[in-house]
């Protein structure tokens, strides 16, 4: 197979790796009580710690009112609460209930975490050097490309 014919391959993959993906969350979302991705909104509560809902709507690219209803459902869920600011109560800070959401979503994770694991076990390390390169550069990419839609609002 030539270089172009494999680099197309791969681009075929890629696409096909993203949509395998999207099902894959959309099905976790709706059994664990979600509609979409409103619950991997939730794992940037968990990387990032607690934050105002301006910072969640620049961290998310939803619109700040977008963020208010995904703040409301996850609020009703006892998934985060809403605390003032100490330093300024015109802020209101959202705080995320790690343990509750751990609980939540850990049993639709756990057995693909340590598949995922087992699989990477049968690269070479310059396998793995490779696809963590592929990784960082197509992130690279979709952030650049992210930005620039951004730029044009």
């Amino acid at each position: 197979m030539t270089k172009r014919k494999l680099a197309a391959s791969v681009n075929r993959l890629s696409q096909q790796y993203a949509y395998t993906s999207i099902q894959m969350h959309e099905a976790i979302a709706r059994k664990a009580g979600f509609t979409g991705t409103d619950h991997k909104y939730l794992g940037f509560l968990i990387q990032k710690g607690p934050m105002t809902a301006g910072e969640l709507s620049v961290l998310t690219g939803l619109t700040t009112g977008a963020v208010t209803g995904l703040i409301d459902r996850f609020e009703k869920k006892k998934l985060v609460k809403r605390e003032f600011d100490k330093d300024d109560r015109r802020k209101i800070i959202i705080i995320p209930d790690t343990a509750k959401i751990t609980a939540l979503l850990e049993p639709f994770y756990k057995d693909f975490r340590d598949n995922t694991h087992q699989f990477f076990e049968l690269f070479s390390a310059a396998d793995l050097q490779t696809l963590e390169k592929y990784f960082q550069g197509s992130m690279e990419i979709m952030k650049k490309k992210t930005e620039s839609i951004n730029q044009k609002k």
